[in-house]
């Protein structure tokens, strides 16, 4: 089990690393392009009609991006009152519980975020956000709301591997308590609501 949860770290922890890159820069895109409005609409006194959808898209996709990470780390907010009170052998198994009843719900979110994405929500078209191929001698591109819904799918999927993670190191915590478990990565600084 100790193979499969290295390898499992080894290949998340790369993936993890390029969605919080991506997230940042999304983040950052994101932040210009609401001055961007602010700047147009009070200063021009002319507001443009796709800021505002735009910095949604970035918005869900850097969420959805940095969301697998912060449950990694224990970012989330999250009530561990009983499992820190409780002795080791106690505090594992009521958290193998709860990594198991998320990833329940987890692979059935799969299911509703897939059949979102691909499904009668994703066939529409954004209302103002359009690819600009007017400035290259071609006619604008309007934007899917798929690429949008799309955040949610990634971010579920992602979700679910982590979850598989962290229940494989609660396991073999629980039957191993002596052996050193993969290093996840987290910040110096810890994430958790404390």
């Amino acid at each position: 089990m100790l193979k499969l949860l290295r390898l499992l770290s080894a290949v998340i922890s790369p993936v993890l690393m390029v969605g919080r890159q991506i997230a940042w820069i999304a983040l950052a895109i994101m932040v210009f392009v609401i001055l961007l409005q602010v700047f147009t609409r009070y200063v021009l006194n002319d507001a443009l009609t796709w800021p505002d959808e735009a910095a949604r898209f970035l918005m869900l996709w850097m969420t959805g991006l940095m969301a697998p990470s912060a449950f990694r780390w224990g970012g989330f907010v999250a009530i561990d009152t009983l499992p820190q009170a409780l002795p080791r052998s106690a505090a594992l198994p009521l958290t193998i519980f709860l990594l198991l009843a998320s990833l329940f719900v987890l692979i059935a979110a799969i299911g509703h975020g897939h059949n979102h994405t691909m499904g009668f929500g994703g066939n529409f078209d954004s209302s103002s956000l359009r690819l600009p191929l007017d400035w290259f001698g071609y006619e604008a591109v309007k934007v899917k709301l798929r690429y949008m819904y799309a955040s949610l799918f990634v971010c579920v999927i992602l979700l679910t591997v982590v979850n598989v993670e962290l229940l494989l190191r609660a396991v073999y915590s629980l039957f191993n308590p002596d052996e050193e478990l993969p290093d996840l990565g987290a910040p110096e600084e810890s994430l958790g609501a404390d």
